[in-house]
Parts: C-alpha cells; structure tokens; sequence
C-alpha cells in the first residue's frame, strides 16, 4: 500500500493553488528521474528523496490537495473560449477571473462551496494508466455520493459524474474531473459541487455541453452538507479505491 500526504488548503486563490501543486508535481518527477539514473539520494533546503522503490518525503511525496477557490473559470487546453458567454467587464462585475490551463477538458467553473482536489500521484506505483486513474476518480465521487443517497453514474463519451435524467430534470453534472500527467505523474483533478452559487454554471457551457444541466449534493438532498463532512469522506474513499493510506 503507498502513502500520500493530504492538505487541506480551504479557501485558496486558483493561480496560488497552482503554483503550489506545480511545485510538488516537479518535484515527483525530479524525484523518479533521479531514482532512474540511479541516484541513491539527493537533497535541497527542504527535502531529502531516497533510492527508488521507497517512499520520498517533502515534495517528492505524493500529495492530495483539497480547497475551494473564490469564483473563477478554467479552460483545458484543448478546450472552445465560445464556451465561455460572458465577456471580461460581466466577468469583473461578478468578481471572478479566468485562466486558460494545461489540464485535458473544456470550461469549468470553481468557486466557494464547491470541493476541489488537486492528487499529485505516480500513477507508476499504483500500477495504473491514465485512463484508469480518471475511472478511480469518478468511482471515489460515485461512492461518496451513495453515502449520502445520491445515485451517480458515469455518462459514456464524458468524463465526470453524473445524475440520470429524471422528469423534467436533464442528465446533469455533479463533479468535473479534468487532469494532466508527465511521466505518469498527475496534477490538476476534480470539481464537486458540494452548495456552491449555481447561477455562476449559467455563464458558461459547463464542459462545453449544450445539452445537460448541472446540479449539487445541496441540490438534490434539499439541506447543505457540512464541507468538513464531504472532504473526511472523500479522502477515506480515496485511500480505498487507490489503495493510499494517509500521512499527517
């Protein structure tokens, strides 16, 4: 079983939050370089990386970084700026602000009480691809929603999760899941809308669809979960899809 730090950053500015998982994502991979060349152990200011095949501290460690962001939108690489409606003086006047990023999927939103996480992971000692890793992300939501009486599902052609169409109300989305990975290690993640401010979905074509709505857990339950809640459940469904065990 391998191990990863978890951080809990709460309220964090995006670009701030991406600098820092920035950080510990270039410092995985220096760490597995070296380890391929052979080095026994290097070290910095702030970290020592041991021999290959053991854990690595400070950077080098695998890390879990969870938060919500003050209102912004993102969008992937490859992703439509036609999906974004509003123009930069709407933007400014509802106090949010955009980046164009290196992560896979098209426009999302983020904003405060929604559950971001950024896992920095090697997805060579899960002994997993990519493709898997974006399924354990979306199987870790699925679960966590169950528990609290939420049926979610996966949408065939879309990442993410999802609740099915019923009566009037669309397919519509409760989490967005949009990574990057560099010599198999990630950064970048997910979105779950825990009770954040809809209205904000409406300015963009969540995802780049036209055709499918978005929801929350405070949505669909009718009453606002505590966010503490939410992130203690999250982590423990986390170490038991990835199989990770938590380090202070």
């Amino acid at each position: 079983m391998g191990y990863v730090i978890i951080k809990d950053l709460g309220l964090i500015d995006y670009m701030e939050c991406w600098q820092l998982q920035q950080k510990f994502f270039d410092g995985l991979i220096a760490a597995k370089t070296d380890a391929t060349k052979g080095e026994q152990s290097w070290m910095t200011e702030n970290h020592v990386v041991r021999a290959a095949g053991q854990e690595h501290a400070g950077e080098a460690q695998q890390t879990l970084l969870l938060c919500e962001h003050p209102h912004v939108y993102t969008l992937g690489k490859s992703g439509n700026i036609n999906n974004l409606l509003i123009d930069p003086a709407f933007m400014e006047c509802i106090g949010a602000a955009y980046y164009k990023v290196d992560r896979g999927g098209d426009i999302t939103y983020h904003g405060p009480g929604q559950l971001v996480g950024y896992p920095i992971l090697d997805l060579e000692r899960l002994g997993m691809g990519l493709k898997d890793y974006i399924h354990g992300l979306e199987e870790v939501i699925i679960n966590l929603l169950e528990l609290f009486e939420i049926r979610a599902e996966r949408s065939e052609g879309a990442t993410g999760v999802w609740l099915a169409a019923t009566g009037s109300r669309p397919l519509r989305k409760i989490a967005a899941i949009g990574v990057r990975s560099s010599h198999f290690v990630t950064m970048h993640g997910f979105s779950l809308n825990v009770n954040p401010k809809m209205e904000y979905f409406s300015y963009i074509n969540p995802c780049g669809f036209t055709d499918r709505g978005v929801t929350s857990i405070s949505r669909e339950l009718g009453e606002i979960p505590e966010m503490d809640n939410i992130k203690k459940t999250f982590a423990e469904e986390f170490g038991k899809v990835f199989g990770l065990t938590f380090q202070p």
